[in-house]
């Protein structure tokens, strides 16, 4: 029962850090306001024109008498009109590409007491924590934090002689402060040492 009540844990877990995720991911603000700029400029062009030319009193200096008949005579096998409609297939391409294609969140999803409630640290935040932590260790001069997908890399710096309770000090006190702050980060950390001057 207890390997039950664990997969259970571990199942919740994996959902929560799964919706944080979901919620946390930027929104597709740069593609919806190129659509939307070039969308209301479009529209809004088209409806000064045509009040224009229905109205007899075109607004401005625009020929749009000339302007129309250029556009007449323009046939649709013109390699011009083809390669302008190529382009515009493409950009839409691009841009329905950009809106399908989930953003990577800049955010680590933090454990809440509320599930209601969702909590990220940046990266960057998460980094420099962690950075520090590791260099509070004694013997540790500097440290250097890389987050993976599946782990948490730590190279640290020093010149001390004996390293090895030194790597599982730091991966210790690493370990510690991603559970005090609850990340909820996939992968398990891991210390790499580096001799200071190498």
């Amino acid at each position: 029962m207890a390997g039950t009540g664990g997969t259970t844990a571990g199942e919740h877990l994996h959902a929560v850090r799964r919706r944080s995720v979901r919620l946390l991911r930027p929104q597709r603000n740069p593609a919806g306001l190129v659509v939307a700029l070039l969308a209301s400029t479009g529209l809004s062009l088209a409806a000064g024109v045509t009040a224009g030319l229905a109205m007899g009193s075109p607004v401005g200096r625009v020929p749009y008498r000339r302007l129309v008949d250029g556009v007449g005579a323009v046939k649709w096998s013109d390699p011009v009109v083809f390669a302008v409609a190529l382009v515009a297939m493409a950009a839409g391409g691009a841009l329905l590409l950009l809106a399908a294609l989930p953003g990577r969140t800049r955010l680590v999803p933090l454990e809440s007491a509320d599930s209601r409630m969702v909590i990220g640290l940046t990266r960057a935040g998460l980094r420099r924590t962690l950075r520090a932590a590791a260099e509070s260790v004694d013997e540790v001069s500097r440290a250097r934090v890389r987050l993976g997908s599946r782990n948490i890399e730590v190279t640290v710096f020093t010149g001390a002689d004996r390293t090895g309770h030194l790597l599982r000090q730091v991966g210790t006190v690493v370990g510690d402060r991603l559970t005090a702050l609850g990340a909820m980060c996939g992968g398990e950390v891991v210390v790499r040492l580096r001799r200071r001057g190498v």
